[in-house]
């Protein structure tokens, strides 16, 4: 549903047939969109939910290796850096880098997103 919401029709997403006969993945990839917003979205509740003023962009966004219908992710979050707003002094910018991993703990991340 996100693919085509997001007008891309793109057969790797959306067709069984094409994708086993037709890709080296041999199965349907997952949105690599939709992953860095379900990435970001499950880290939200234990590193900025209540504190984040507003996002304030994307620094990085690799897809190392693919995502799949049916995969189950884990996210793991680390702060980068962290320092004063120099425009609002009573904030602060905070850079953090979210790693997902597949039920099967692929031994790289699935997707890694610095906002």
């Amino acid at each position: 549903m996100f693919t085509t919401m997001t007008m891309n029709p793109a057969a790797l997403h959306l067709d069984f047939d094409y994708a086993e006969k037709e890709t080296q993945f041999g199965k349907p990839l997952v949105n690599s969109m939709f992953t860095a917003a379900l990435v970001v979205g499950i880290s939200v509740h234990e590193t900025t939910h209540g504190t984040t003023v507003a996002n304030l962009g994307f620094e990085a966004m690799n897809f190392p290796a693919p995502v799949f219908h049916g995969d189950t992710l884990r996210v793991e979050s680390e702060v980068i850096s962290a320092r004063e707003s120099s425009s609002k002094p009573d904030q602060g910018i905070v850079l953090f880098e979210h790693r997902a991993h597949n039920q099967d703990e692929f031994w790289s991340p699935l997707c890694v997103v610095t906002r």
